[in-house]
């Protein structure tokens, strides 16, 4: 008995998620207003960007086809991706109060749908863009990143990136550690290198000594010149000196010229892939990577956040009509916006753990919105 009324609760939900004419109405509604939302506001970004940048692109003598092609077509999808919540929240604000003027959402509810009912279509809307901005942020925005980075390094900030780093220290493998007083990027030169080996208690085995050490792109490896290497054992100790000896490191030079968009220009395979390397080496470059790890996954869920915002919000018909919603919603999704940043900046100056620090906007703004879901007319 128990299993033909499970079978039947079943039913009647299945039946109940079932999309109707309604369903439907509100879905094309909800993507045809976020994708005329994203062409009108990247179509604003790019006049705006191009006004600013159009001297540089001339005096540098930029084709016009690489303007186009490798910088806006790339320049385009970080973007929209980038604010892809906002325009969800934009679109869902301008529908809605729209429907709401025109007594369009009591006829819904006066019909014998519920309100979180009338939500289902406007979730599926938000499920389309979250996995659309999840696959181009960790799959395709990687290498148009790259594209536009690499046209950006010709014709608008040549070599601005390529300035000398200072006191580098790296664990390249288990028990074994780099120390660089500085590297040069543009001679691929490091000053006072050093690599030093412990056993399992932590006592010093060996240490290579160099006052200067070269990177080698043909064999991809470290030469060190003049190098003194110590090899302890127990109370002896022998010292070896040598003109230039080969190393073999888990390090290269883009490791210490790394741009600060480079976390973008990495798939979500590479990702977790250079998180691990950055773990054995002890990096503090490790929470950078983090932050941009979780920030893929907490940037498509804010879209179910701002959506919910969004039609609690504009489901009402009130006295100061579609703006009133505008405004209100825009002054939440914006403070989202700069809470997200000061949590990362807060992770990466502080000790907050990066994870909690990319999920922690979401959380406050997720009850914010259920908040005001309660509040919404039903």
């Amino acid at each position: 008995m128990e299993r033909v009324n499970d079978k039947n609760t079943f039913r009647t939900l299945m039946n109940s998620l079932r999309l109707k004419i309604i369903d439907r109405y509100i879905i094309r509604k909800f993507l045809g207003t976020f994708f005329f939302c994203l062409v009108l506001i990247m179509t604003i970004a790019v006049v705006f960007d191009l006004a600013e940048k159009i001297d540089n692109f001339m005096e540098k003598s930029a084709p016009w086809k690489a303007v186009i092609f490798d910088y806006y077509f790339n320049f385009i999808p970080y973007f929209a991706t980038l604010f892809a919540p906002l325009f969800v929240f934009i679109a869902v604000i301008f529908f809605t109060s729209r429907m709401a003027v025109n007594t369009e959402i009591i006829a819904i509810l006066n019909s014998g749908m519920s309100f979180r009912r009338m939500m289902w279509p406007y979730f599926l809307s938000s499920l389309v863009i979250a996995v659309f901005i999840f696959y181009l942020t960790n799959f395709v925005i990687p290498q148009t990143t790259l594209e536009r980075m690499d046209f950006e390094d010709k014709y608008y900030r040549p070599q601005w990136r390529k300035v000398n780093v200072e006191n580098i220290h790296r664990q390249v493998y288990k028990n074994i550690y780099v120390y660089m007083e500085s590297y040069s990027p543009i001679y691929l030169r490091g000053r006072n290198f050093t690599i030093e080996k412990f056993n399992e208690n932590g006592k010093l085995v060996s240490k290579l000594s160099s006052p200067s050490v070269l990177w080698d792109s043909v064999s991809s490896k470290w030469i060190a010149a003049n190098y003194i290497l110590r090899e302890i054992d127990g109370n002896e100790e022998v010292v070896t000196r040598g003109i230039k000896v080969d190393t073999t490191l888990t390090i290269s030079p883009s490791d210490f010229s790394r741009d600060p968009g480079f976390t973008g220009t990495m798939t979500f395979s590479e990702l977790n892939d250079y998180i691990d390397l950055l773990k054995l080496q002890g990096s503090d470059e490790l929470k950078v990577f983090l932050i941009e790890k979780h920030r893929r996954y907490a940037h498509p869920f804010a879209v179910f956040i701002l959506t919910l915002i969004g039609v609690s919000l504009s489901s009402k018909r009130i006295r100061g009509g579609i703006g009133m919603s505008i405004g209100i919603g825009l002054a939440l999704s914006f403070s989202y916006i700069l809470f997200l940043q000061f949590a990362s900046q807060f992770s990466i100056k502080g000790n907050l753990d990066p994870m909690l620090a990319m999920w922690i906007p979401n959380l406050i703004y997720i009850v914010i919105a259920l908040v005001l879901y309660k509040l919404a007319p039903k």
